[in-house]
């Protein structure tokens, strides 16, 4: 495990004003984005990164301020996750993870066990504490299309205290090296198949029996720690479980609004960041036989125009998501804003050619981490025939 300390958070006072959220962030952004290639090249996690973020007070935002945390609304958040990705993607991906399951933490009805929850806002108020929740299997694929994790949590006695022991297999477990919680999600053991139930263990990220098995080599987002996770007869508490209930029964994944809107932000943050390197490079290259600088350029203005129109559409859906009457479902904005990120970036390597896909330039970056945008559930074939259906009234 990554070893992260930082000093105490100097946003112990109350919830801050959301301008200093923003300009935090924008001091952070820059930080991160000066460090981002060598850690991207490497495809490690960058432990400097969430400290920095710590330190600034944006880690616990999403925590209630009556928990010590910043009480930051879905609006605020968004724009904190959007610079953050500017500067590096793969380090604002897993801070989402943490602040949505975070945010489920202090809602007063969250089904988490006392004794964790308690920890965890503790720990998380003081120094990096990351969460995030572990659930894709090589066989089971997706979770969200179904199926029953081959993950098993048994029941036994350790010394007389009853508690759950764990063993399976997880990957793409994003922020896998930095994490201190797992939310491992299970099966409970086949040998009575009518109690088996599914849900979520807690698990500290130190218990014995834990392996973080160091083969993400993505062609995105490479610095996430998307790493597999192996459990191996790793003990829990019995009390320490949640949303346990019978295959099939619907699982609680928090706030699909919430998690959409600060998706979307990371991506729309990456193409932003995209487009502002372009617009220095157009400006400051003066091909010799033009005598001034690319940017004087109709065919260029123009393709920067087509952006400008891109993320024009970007910034709207994404508001719309975060204010006062949001659509009932997001997806189709996940769809059309994830479409739009990867299109302006993609204009912008036609417009560069060689020195877009240079590593000397972030701009191949960009446009490879946009492209792991499709990833995230729910998936673009999801999207429109859930849409397609609604519309025809089936």
């Amino acid at each position: 495990m990554a070893e992260m300390t930082a000093a105490p958070l100097v946003a112990d006072a109350p919830a801050a004003d959301p301008s200093a959220l923003l300009d935090a962030a924008v001091e952070v952004a820059a930080g991160l984005a000066a460090h981002a290639d060598p850690h991207h090249r490497a495809g490690v996690f960058a432990p400097d990164n969430i400290v920095a973020i710590w330190r600034a007070g944006l880690g616990n935002l999403t925590l209630p301020v009556a928990d010590g945390g910043r009480g930051a609304d879905l609006r605020t958040t968004a724009h904190v996750v959007e610079i953050l990705a500017g500067g590096d993607a793969s380090t604002a991906l897993i801070l989402v993870m943490h602040l949505l399951h975070l945010r489920a933490l202090g809602d007063p009805r969250s089904p988490w066990p006392l004794h964790p929850r308690e920890r965890v806002i503790a720990e998380t108020r003081d120094a990096p504490s990351l969460i995030n929740a572990l659930r894709v299997e090589s066989e089971l694929g997706t979770p969200a299309r179904g199926g029953i994790p081959a993950t098993r949590a048994r029941r036994v006695d350790r010394r007389g205290r009853p508690g759950w022991q764990l063993t399976g297999h997880k990957i793409y477990g994003t922020g896998s090296a930095g994490l201190r919680w797992m939310l491992v999600w299970p099966a409970t053991d086949r040998d009575d198949p009518e109690r088996q139930r599914v849900g979520y263990v807690v698990v500290p990220a130190d218990s014995p029996g834990i392996t973080i098995r160091r083969i993400w080599d993505h062609l995105g987002m490479r610095a996430s720690a998307s790493n597999d996770v192996l459990f191996e007869d790793v003990w829990i508490p019995l009390d320490d479980t949640l949303n346990l209930q019978p295959p099939g029964s619907a699982q609680s994944g928090g706030s699909w609004l919430w998690s959409t809107t600060l998706l979307l932000s990371v991506y729309n943050g990456v193409a932003k960041a995209g487009r502002d390197w372009l617009v220095r490079y157009l400006n400051e290259r003066v091909p010799s036989n033009l005598g001034a600088p690319l940017a004087t350029l109709p065919r260029f203005q123009t393709a920067i125009g087509e952006i400008e129109s891109l993320l024009f559409v970007n910034d709207r859906l994404p508001e719309s998501l975060s204010g006062d009457n949001p659509p009932a479902s997001p997806s189709l904005a996940k769809l059309t804003v994830t479409a739009n990120v990867i299109k302006s970036l993609e204009i912008g390597l036609t417009l560069t050619g060689n020195p877009g896909l240079s590593f000397h330039h972030p701009l191949q970056r960009h446009y490879r981490d946009a492209l792991c945008s499709r990833i995230h559930t729910p998936q673009d074939d999801v999207i429109l025939l859930n849409a397609g259906k609604t519309a025809l009234g089936i």
